[in-house]
């Protein structure tokens, strides 16, 4: 059992995932390859010079990887809380994954939100008519699902869901540890 599993590699699931692991929280990965990120060509992410969509996918997901986290190719189809006590995810191919949080970073798809029963919100962003309601730091209506990047109701340019993934870990790492987490490297 995972401590948390990210559905979605998008910018806000990987990088939700860079620092789950770095935190040293088991992490797994499942996304269904469908990120709209892997259209996009960015000339404004910050730090970064021209990148392509797959470019900065694929530096991320290698950043996550490095520091421990599992990535799994899988469509996720029904998340069930169990009462609230730990988190069962079944995906397309017929595996069960359990976790005691998930984060639901799937874009612009909010299909498993409604099924799941999450409360949902409209959405500000053009083309995006629904999103998780959450309390700003990526808590959902119901216990142990949190919510990061687009489908959380936050801008869908890459820098800010990647920071809102990097936001919705630091937050759920603090909870789970107790006391605020920092991630702070120094030059040595």
């Amino acid at each position: 059992m995972a401590e948390v599993i990210v559905i979605g590699a998008g910018p806000a699931g990987a990088s939700a995932a860079l620092f789950l692991a770095k935190a040293g929280k088991e992490t797994l990965v499942l996304d269904s390859n469908a990120s709209m990120t892997k259209r996009a060509w960015i000339r404004n992410h910050y730090g970064a010079k021209d990148v392509s969509g797959p470019d900065l996918l694929k530096t991320g997901r290698e950043q996550a990887e490095t520091l421990g986290a599992k990535f799994i190719e899988e469509k996720v189809t029904v998340v069930d809380t169990n009462g609230g006590k730990k988190v069962t995810v079944k995906t397309e191919s017929g595996r069960s994954y359990e976790a005691s949080h998930i984060i639901l970073a799937t874009g612009a798809i909010t299909e498993l939100a409604s099924a799941i029963g999450l409360e949902l919100r409209d959405g500000r962003e053009p083309r995006i008519k629904t999103v998780i309601a959450t309390d700003g730091n990526g808590r959902t209506s119901k216990p142990r699902i949190w919510a990061a990047g687009a489908v959380a109701g936050v801008s869908v340019h890459t820098i800010i869901t990647a920071g809102d993934g990097a936001k919705v870990a630091i937050e759920l790492i603090s909870e789970l540890n107790g006391e605020r987490y920092v991630d702070h490297d120094v030059l040595k």
